[in-house]
């Protein structure tokens, strides 16, 4: 039988395994009661131990109050929100809004990720994991959601197609944040740290929300920047992007990502028999059991159908998770259940 360190390079390697590995996802702090009452446990390591879960992550401890995450370091929408960082959004008019030459990018009051990462938190962090386990940091170093934030996301669009040395001015100070950041959480946890969740949401529901040409153009550079760094340190890279991205799965694959994460099961052209028959060998993938409707509104017997038709088109190659990572209260514990005992065929 594999430990979870062995399990997961099998499975993102397409090797064979006893069984495909696993994620739990991050459970939010509202699911947290019921899935402690339910599985009889009283912290987030005790469940992850009940299920067996192959992946867990370290969130990057983070000075940066009220959030204190490192997805919330850069203030700029116009109007605040730092006591409710929830209401934030990218459609907010943001700072550069008001600022067409690429000189005015000094004029926001850039954070000093030095003053924000905590490092001896960080290798703490990674030390309390199991060493059987794979520690994986949650990076984020969502430069084009925040370049996105950075405007309000129309006029950023615009500024992309109309001006677009100022939003790479933009972009770039973004993508440097992350690289200084990621740096300093790395070089603290090293030999501690297995792999890197990062990503951006390129997709909506129905396809991309920017042309392929122009992700590769003004976006998949600083990617390669961050993908790349995280490699030099010999950490797998997981990427991230909620929605239908299928026409930018093999450049993910061609930038270094190790794994493409969700599968959001219900985004069109993500049908995982489509994926298999176009990527298999070239990327893994992570996600697939449904979280918009099949976790929320289906009994455990349909979960358990919808995890063994995954394992019959993905033996390895795809670590099986819900397709977005956040666990939210509005999905049954029994339901989560499911996913690790048929993933470990108890039933």
């Amino acid at each position: 039988m594999m430990d979870s360190r062995e399990r997961f390079y099998a499975t993102i390697n397409y090797e064979k395994t006893d069984r495909p590995a696993s994620w739990l996802g991050l459970p939010v702090p509202a699911a947290e009661k019921n899935l402690f009452a339910y599985f009889g446990v009283s912290s987030v390591a005790g469940l992850k131990q009940k299920l067996d879960d192959d992946i867990w992550p370290i969130e990057v401890p983070f000075n940066c109050p009220p959030a204190n995450h490192i997805a919330c370091a850069f203030d700029f929408a116009k109007t605040r929100h730092a006591d409710t960082p929830d209401e934030r959004t990218l459609t907010a008019p943001g700072f550069f809004e008001d600022y067409d030459d690429p000189a005015d990018v000094d004029k926001f009051n850039w954070p000093d990720p030095a003053k924000m990462v905590l490092k001896d938190e960080s290798l703490r962090l990674a030390k309390s994991i199991p060493s059987d386990k794979i520690r994986m940091g949650v990076m984020w170093s969502a430069h084009f959601q925040d370049a996105c934030s950075a405007f309000g996301m129309e006029h950023a669009l615009i500024t992309m197609l109309m001006n677009p040395d100022m939003f790479r001015a933009v972009i770039d100070r973004i993508t440097d944040f992350y690289l200084q950041a990621n740096e300093l959480f790395y070089e603290a946890t090293k030999g501690y740290l297995d792999a890197v969740l990062i990503g951006n949401d390129f997709g909506s529901q129905t396809g991309l929300m920017v042309d392929p040409e122009n992700l590769r153009e003004f976006v998949f550079p600083g990617t390669k920047k961050i993908i790349d760094q995280a490699k030099s340190y010999g950490l797998k890279v997981i990427h991230h992007s909620c929605g239908s991205i299928f026409p930018v799965i093999g450049d993910l694959a061609r930038l270094g990502a190790d794994v493409v994460h969700p599968i959001q099961a219900l985004a069109a052209e993500m049908d995982p028999q489509k994926l298999k028959d176009n990527f298999a060998n070239k990327v893994a993938f992570c996600g697939g059991i449904d979280a918009q409707y099949l976790l929320v509104n289906k009994k455990p017997e349909d979960v358990q159908a919808k995890v063994r038709h995954l394992m019959d088109i993905f033996p390895t190659g795809l670590i099986l998770s819900p397709s977005h990572e956040a666990i939210l209260p509005d999905i049954p514990p029994a339901n989560i259940e499911a996913i690790f005992d048929t993933i470990k065929r108890k039933i």
